[in-house]
């Protein structure tokens, strides 16, 4: 694929090393000439001094064919903007995101943006994992950022345990799936399923019923 890689910073170099490993084709468009020219120097001839927010930067770098633009600047505002211009004007099929603060993710989602990445939110997901006792963990994004998947852990006190799920005040626009219980194959969650203490329940929910749903499985 031929792969522009817009940031030659720390990640756009190094993710633009591992492309070019796979023999894609990569082009890094970088503002600063020292940036540039190191990776020139150590991975060839593959990076260009320009504005990857710029139409015509974009222009020079075969932008309309490009397969794939990934924006990995320090600056949100421009990853987006980035982004924005390679979809809309160039027709680029894919674009790709960094972002810095977690807060901006679902206006890049709602912008049309293809795939966002945010290392704040991936170390708050392994975190997640790894405390038992955290009673939601996000699973996966569907629909640009209109739907997600969580997993929701019952503890011992929630006014839930011993209720059927059909009997749950769970927020309209919510719907359990799957319950994993411990020691049991999962089962798909129906209205006569009965919640006991500790089981994980797999939701299909939007993002801003997340407080209320937790609440109502939970109680916290």
């Amino acid at each position: 694929m031929y792969i522009i890689v817009v940031g030659g910073g720390k990640v756009g170099y190094y993710l633009s090393k591992a492309l070019v490993s796979e023999d894609h084709e990569v082009l890094v468009i970088e503002k600063d000439p020292g940036k540039c020219g190191r990776i020139n120097e150590e991975l060839g001839s593959i990076c260009m001094r320009g504005d990857g927010c710029e139409a015509t930067t974009l222009t020079e770098a075969g932008t309309g064919r490009a397969d794939m633009l990934i924006a990995v600047t320090d600056e949100d505002e421009d990853n987006l903007v980035s982004c924005q211009v390679a979809k809309h004007k160039f027709n680029v099929p894919r674009t790709i995101a960094r972002i810095n603060n977690p807060k901006n993710e679902a206006i890049f989602k709602r912008l049309g943006i293809d795939v966002t990445v945010s290392s704040t939110n991936l170390i708050l997901e392994h975190i997640e994992q790894e405390v038992p006792t955290h009673p939601l963990m996000h699973l996966l994004t569907l629909g640009g950022g209109d739907m997600e998947i969580v997993e929701v852990r019952v503890p011992p006190a929630s006014a839930a345990v011993g209720r059927r799920i059909g009997e749950l005040p769970l927020p309209d626009g919510s719907i359990l799936s799957l319950v994993i219980r411990k020691g049991e194959k999962p089962q798909m969650a129906t209205p006569d399923t009965i919640i006991e203490a500790g089981d994980q329940l797999i939701a299909v929910t939007k993002p801003e019923l997340e407080e209320a749903l937790r609440a109502a499985l939970t109680g916290v």
